[in-house]
């Protein structure tokens, strides 16, 4: 959507140019979509099968790990995540990452997720796990995984805890605590 607003607005510039009847309103609004356009770049998401996605599984790095899976269209996910983002935030500096693994569907991506992601400025590592085959992955998660999200990893290491319930910020940080 952002480049179809800057085509346009190279357009009306490059009219205005030609007529050289530029109305200060004209300007305006071209300068308003051109900085509308600069500010916000199409947000481009780090897609990946489970094998790409397995290293995150496995970082032997003496961090603390956190990894969520979710979707746009989880409400007990979309409840949990201003948590994982507090996380995030107040245990960054801690030696703690938090990945957040959204299994929203292809086809929404730029119509669902990608907005999602910019409207509630997730700053916590967002990645894509595009596998249709969950029942070969899924028990290479956990294998006592049923498939349902929202679910959580968390490790250092060689410890590793999986989670398949919803937290509070709580929670978390008891988790966090344990390791």
């Amino acid at each position: 959507m952002k480049l179809s607003m800057l085509i346009v607005a190279v357009f009306l510039m490059a009219s205005c140019a030609k007529n050289k009847k530029t109305t200060e309103g004209q300007k305006e609004v071209v300068k308003e979509i051109v900085d509308t356009a600069n500010v916000l770049p199409d947000l481009e998401l780090e897609i990946y099968d489970f094998n790409g996605f397995e290293t995150f599984l496995n970082k032997k790095d003496n961090k603390i790990h956190v990894i969520n899976f979710w979707a746009t269209w989880c409400a007990p996910c979309v409840k949990e995540l201003p948590y994982f983002e507090q996380l995030n935030a107040e245990y960054k500096s801690k030696n703690v990452e938090v990945v957040l693994v959204s299994l929203d569907f292809p086809h929404l991506y730029d119509k669902k997720l990608k907005p999602f992601i910019k409207e509630r400025e997730l700053a916590s590592k967002v990645i894509v796990l595009e596998d249709a085959d969950m029942n070969t992955w899924i028990p290479k998660v956990d294998e006592n995984w049923s498939g349902s999200i929202p679910a959580t990893i968390i490790y250092k290491n060689d410890k590793k805890q999986f989670y398949e319930q919803s937290f509070t910020f709580e929670e978390l940080e008891n988790e966090i605590n344990n390791f």
